[in-house]
């Protein structure tokens, strides 16, 4: 018993919810591996951000205190500044040419502009994305169909064989 006592003292100061941005952040779960859930931040960048931030990155997020969660938000915001242009997502934007790194719906955003401004100066990528098929010089021989038919259908063939066969008898 006297371990479950510790036990619901954690869980009373646990937030079950970190919000960064427009994202929340599962605060039962390590600080590497809910801030690596937040788009635009992986494995890397969430270690990087634990160091500066001083906390180790296996510890619960949602027990730490409040002064260290608004100093890891602040990283996470301000992620860009920290660390050299090559670590960032965003580099040499095309209309502003700036290095930024854009987290959670701005990385979704500025990913659809991208697609858009291909689509709109028909670049081989933008032709590649209007068609729905793959952009990346992947194989498409047998795979990436949208059709829904795979390989031969041999009943069908065999059916119009016959078909064929009784009208010539005919």
């Amino acid at each position: 018993m006297s371990e479950e006592e510790p036990q619901e003292q954690q869980d009373d100061d646990l937030r079950y919810f970190v919000r960064i941005g427009q994202t929340d952040l599962d605060g039962t779960k390590s600080v590497e591996r809910s801030l690596s859930e937040m788009n635009g931040i992986g494995r890397r960048t969430a270690r990087i951000i634990a160091d500066e931030a001083g906390v180790d990155r296996t510890a619960t997020f949602g027990a730490l205190d409040d002064d260290v969660i608004d100093e890891v938000v602040t990283l996470v915001e301000n992620y860009a500044d920290e660390v050299p242009d090559w670590l960032n997502n965003r580099q040499h934007d095309f209309y502003t040419g700036e290095t930024t790194h854009e987290i959670g719906n701005d990385l979704q955003l500025t990913r659809q502009h991208d697609i858009n401004r291909m689509k709109m100066i028909d670049s081989y990528k933008g032709v590649r994305h209007k068609r729905g098929q793959k952009v990346r010089g992947q194989r498409t021989k047998s795979t990436g169909r949208t059709e829904g038919t795979i390989g031969v259908n041999v009943e069908e063939i065999r059916e119009e064989a016959e078909e064929a066969a009784e009208e010539d008898d005919e």
